[in-house]
């Protein structure tokens, strides 16, 4: 096995223990943000010294930089999908028990107010005509 396919494995590992971890803690946030400037150091080394990352693919297995690029932009890209979809349930089932309550609060409110008054715009006894009825 090549140490490249080693890596890529292990990289999708983690990106699949992502999906079953709670990302809420501050010691995840602050992974996230070092593994971020790690990216950003990486991204800008890249353009100034394009052959480093040819050295280092080859060094891992791979035969150009540009694949070894790519390789970890998957990574990259499945690690934001995991990320973004643990956000998304989380927001998911923050917005389902706010709706709830606010559905809770205003029946509670409801009830306390009584049943609505019913106010009769016509005379007791008068009938509509069949023009002002409604559904004719």
């Amino acid at each position: 096995m090549l140490l490249i396919q080693g890596v890529l494995v292990v990289a999708l590992l983690v990106v699949g223990a992502v999906l079953v971890r709670s990302t809420a803690d501050v010691r995840h946030q602050a992974v996230r943000r070092l593994l971020l400037v790690l990216l950003g150091v990486l991204a800008v080394t890249s353009v100034l010294v394009p052959g480093a990352v040819t050295w280092v693919a080859e060094r891992v297995g791979v035969g150009r930089g540009t694949d070894l690029v790519l390789y970890g932009l998957v990574v990259a890209f499945l690690g934001f999908i995991a990320s973004s979809y643990r956000r998304t349930r989380a927001l998911e089932a923050k917005l389902t028990e706010l709706t709830r309550r606010l559905a809770l609060d205003e029946e509670a409110r409801d009830a306390h107010r009584g049943p609505p008054a019913v106010e009769d715009a016509q005379a007791p006894g008068t009938a509509l005509p069949d023009a002002d009825r409604p559904g004719t």
